[in-house]
């Protein structure tokens, strides 16, 4: 089983995560002919990204070598990519061929749970109103310091 781009050689591929990922390495297998993507385009926190954004710049982008075993593992720039909760890749050309066939992506990293903290509205006073903090009856106290 494999994808293979419709019209042109271009693929696009959105990726959500559950979590936030530190992504430490890619590998990608191809057919062994023409139809193996040559270039890949890695992105990061873009959610539902399209081939118009992909015009950016990438966060690292790689050339890639023919590997129909998947034994070549692309590292990425883990300071980069220690904090990813959505990827996209893109592979904008192959070796040649009309369309790009791709059989296999693996992503290599490290998972956690996402930390997700909602609204929360506070107001701070810089300085106390004497209205806000009325008193029913105020009692004098006196203090003798002997």
């Amino acid at each position: 089983q494999f994808v293979e781009s419709d019209d042109d050689e271009e693929l696009l591929f959105n990726i959500p995560f559950t979590g936030n990922v530190k992504l430490k390495g890619v590998i990608v297998m191809g057919e062994d002919d023409d139809t193996h993507p040559a270039e890949m385009r890695l992105f990061k926190n873009i959610p539902h990204m399209s081939f118009d954004d992909a015009a950016r710049e990438p966060d690292q982008s790689f050339s890639l070598n023919r590997d129909p075993t998947g034994e070549l593992e692309y590292p990425t720039k883990i300071a980069r990519f220690s904090n990813v909760c959505h990827l996209s890749i893109h592979f904008p050309r192959n070796f040649g061929a009309e369309t790009t066939k791709i059989f296999y992506i693996g992503l290599k990293g490290e998972w956690t749970e996402a930390h997700r903290h909602e609204v929360t509205i506070c107001n701070y006073e810089a300085s106390a109103n004497p209205a806000d903090h009325k008193l029913e009856q105020i009692t004098p106290q006196t203090h003798f310091i002997s």
